[in-house]
């Protein structure tokens, strides 16, 4: 799984998408023989989603699709393996979660049967589907969980401000999870610090925000509620409370 990082502003997409003959007769060769491993079940076509993963697997290691292949399944599907959120709805859904930046043959095929779809015809069909729109609060809260860790690299904990400023426009905003103007005085306030421990953001914090973000919507609720005394959120959400009463002191003025 080779993910080199470039300039794009989020990492399932930090590998140049896959051309069309990149993934060839290699891959495809040394995963032939493995379909009797699936063996077909009712009118689920084994094999036929088994040749779709090899058609996306990595060249060196057919049981792993990193994120060239997976870039080239997007361009298949007509979805921006750059800026498409779907992108990581599909993944979560396919239940890509036991490495980072990559789908291992087991999940795929576990996912295929969940999803039921086994040609690109039928994978197509459920895009529509992939809206986050039709998440419920629970399991929007399990996929925001999921674009954290999906989106970490290696073993690393930590995920770059720069990144998570991106990633929560992208989660947040489009149906709005949280108020706007809550989303974006965060982002302002990752933007503006200068603070080198914020630098990178954690998994805790990144959950807390949301959190954070559906108990005090409005920054009325904000300032005449939040006690930092009692707090047992973050500090950088506590930071960030700070923040707020400055930006709110100043518009005052």
């Amino acid at each position: 799984n080779n993910n080199n990082n470039n300039n794009t502003t989020t990492m399932w997409n930090s590998s140049p998408a896959a051309s069309p003959n990149n993934n060839g007769g290699g891959a495809r060769r040394k995963g032939k023989g493995r379909a009797s491993a699936f063996a077909s079940s009712g009118g689920f076509d084994e094999e036929g989603a088994l040749k779709m993963f090899e058609d996306m697997c990595d060249e060196d290691d057919c049981t792993v699709a990193g994120m060239e292949g997976i870039s080239k399944l997007c361009t298949l599907l007509s979805l921006d393996p750059y800026s498409d959120i779907r992108v990581l709805v599909l993944l979560w859904k396919l239940g890509a979660s036991k490495k980072p930046a990559e789908i291992q043959r087991e999940e795929w095929m576990a996912g295929c049967h969940r999803l039921n779809f086994d040609s690109l015809e039928k994978l197509r069909g459920l895009v529509p589907s992939l809206d986050m729109g039709f998440l419920d609060m629970e399991e929007f809260k399990d996929f925001y969980k999921f674009c954290f860790q999906f989106n970490r690299q290696g073993t690393h904990k930590t995920l770059d401000k720069d990144l998570v400023v991106a990633l929560l426009k992208m989660t947040l905003a489009d149906p709005p999870r949280i108020p706007t103007p809550r989303l974006t005085s965060f982002c302002d306030f990752l933007e503006q610090s200068t603070d080198e421990s914020y630098a990178k953001i954690t998994l805790d914090q990144w959950r807390s925000f949301l959190d954070f973000s559906l108990e005090f919507g409005s920054d009325e609720e904000l300032l005449s509620g939040y006690d930092e005394g009692e707090s047992a959120w973050p500090v950088l959400i506590d930071e960030y409370v700070e923040f707020v009463e400055k930006m709110s002191k100043g518009g005052k003025k």
